[in-house]
């Protein structure tokens, strides 16, 4: 304990040298992939479309989950009990749905239309010839992105400084080095095997940790004892509102919409391979969800009280349950999975803003019709990651105290304007470019405008009426205008072909 009398989270020597050995491994793995990544921007941005299936589902699932899982859910359910489960059960039905039907329709047809971006995808779809549509798209990219970025640094700071004792700022920076180093390095390819190894990291810590602290309560019977003695709603999956459950569910709208996610559907090496992976990333994203909650359980049994978490913040339990339980070895190793959950989604929005600039702007915009070299786009790229860094750690520095909520913010903007574009533009014939401008746009400025107007934002998560009112925009601008003779011709190649 400290002075105060609360308990301080603190790792020793073997924490850190467990910790600083993930580290190398993710520096060894950018230095392995960056020959094959400067082949070109296919194999810098989505491996070349050679993505192993397994290693593709569980890139999947880890780069859309973020900090957000292990800090925030298990929060959640520390606060709430396991009626938390709501808040992962939207996305776990979403993203089995994409596996197993949305992603087959995107990855054929970017494969063959040689889309390498989601921009890309929606140009070639919709006959983009003027690059309007691309440019909203990379706007909105850019938007979200940077803030999303920046609160990934901001998280691995304050890890940094529960963990270690390391001021705030410098752990901001060194989560930035840390990332920016495999990722300028190796690219989608680096990313991706980085995902996988960060997947482990996870999944041991979010089923070993709530194994040994139940077990340590004196088993499971016991532990819902007590939480039940506690308040009844700590053992009660369905001690929530309608309305709250809707809310919960509503986060999952957010995966068809958020890129980073797309880039791994059109980067596994065969569409044949997605029912695999569906299988893979769903057992993960089950055991990882039930993981957390089952932590936040464990928690509030050996810790009733929120004032005796570091500064009375449910973020910290985690941490902190770990170090109570855990050798420091292994204590090193729950630090490193807090850290693999922010990696693993920062890494990937780098990518994705940087293929925006390069491929949708640069390449596709400025230089449009010029033949570029493939290693040169690859340099600029590279570049371009590196400044979007500094624009994040910019923003981080600035804002720190302010950033997190841009997390569910840009989740939810994402998802508001890309994915109800994105399936109607696979699923109806009839969409048309307008529409899907309209889409983009409606659903960007109902998120923004809900999320400011307190009684709105109290009402409801942002994404549910965003998200309805890009759907919505879509399709009634669709039915007022009519598609491009290139645009129908290239449905129905989509399902003639596939």
């Amino acid at each position: 304990m400290d002075e105060t009398g609360e308990i301080a989270i603190s790792a020793d020597g073997y924490a850190i040298a467990a910790f600083i050995g993930y580290l190398l491994i993710l520096v060894g793995i950018g230095l392995y992939t960056a020959r094959f990544s400067s082949k070109g921007i296919s194999e810098y941005f989505i491996a070349g479309r050679k993505m192993n299936r397994y290693v593709m589902a569980l890139s999947a699932v880890v780069s859309g989950r973020s900090a957000w899982l292990l800090l925030g859910v298990t929060g959640m359910a520390y606060t709430m009990g396991p009626s938390a489960i709501w808040a992962v059960l939207g996305y776990i039905l979403v993203e089995l749905f994409l596996f197993l039907y949305y992603a087959k329709r995107l990855r054929n047809f970017t494969e063959a239309r040689n889309c390498i971006t989601v921009p890309d995808f929606y140009a070639a779809r919709f006959d983009d010839d003027d690059g309007w549509l691309r440019t909203l798209i990379v706007v909105i990219f850019l938007i979200f992105m940077i803030g999303y970025v920046s609160a990934q640094f901001v998280a691995g700071g304050k890890a940094f400084a529960s963990g270690f004792g390391m001021e705030m700022n410098h752990g901001i920076l060194l989560t930035a080095v840390i990332v920016v180093a495999y990722t300028i390095l190796g690219g989608f390819l680096a990313v991706s095997l980085t995902d996988m190894i960060q997947a482990v990291f996870m999944i041991l810590a979010l089923v070993v940790l709530p194994w040994v602290a139940i077990s340590n309560t004196g088993g499971l019977s016991a532990m819902l004892s007590e939480l039940s003695a506690m308040d009844v709603a700590y053992v009660d999956p369905f001690a929530i509102s309608v309305g709250a459950a809707i809310g919960f569910l509503g986060i999952g709208l957010g995966s068809p919409g958020n890129p980073h996610i797309l880039a791994r559907y059109m980067a596994i090496d065969n569409s044949k391979h997605l029912k695999t992976a569906a299988i893979v990333g769903t057992v993960w994203n089950v055991i990882m969800a039930w993981g957390a909650v089952f932590i936040g359980l464990a928690g509030r049994a050996w810790f009733p009280e929120v004032e005796m978490l570091p500064a009375e913040d449910t973020e910290n339990l985690f941490p902190l349950l770990a170090q109570e339980h855990m050798h420091p070895a292994i204590f090193g190793v729950v630090l490193a999975s807090i850290f693999a959950a922010i990696m693993s989604t920062a890494d990937s929005q780098l990518l994705v803003a940087a293929s925006s600039v390069v491929r949708d702007v640069y390449e596709k915009l400025i230089r449009k019709g010029e033949e570029i070299p493939q290693k040169t786009l690859v340099l600029y790229s590279r570049s371009v990651v590196f400044l979007l860094v500094v624009l994040a750690l910019i923003f981080g520095f600035i804002a720190e105290d302010l950033v997190f909520w841009l997390v569910l913010f840009a989740w939810a903007g994402l998802g508001a304007s890309i994915g109800p574009t994105s399936i109607l533009a696979l699923y109806w014939k009839g969409t048309t470019r307008a529409g899907v401008m309209a889409g983009m746009i409606a659903g960007t400025s109902v998120t923004i405008a809900w999320y400011f107007t307190p009684y709105l934002s109290d009402l409801m998560y942002e994404l549910i009426p965003g998200f309805i009112a890009g759907l919505l925009a879509t399709w009634l601008v669709s039915l007022w205008t009519s598609p491009a003779p290139d645009t129908k011709r290239a449905f129905e190649d989509m399902f003639k072909d596939f």
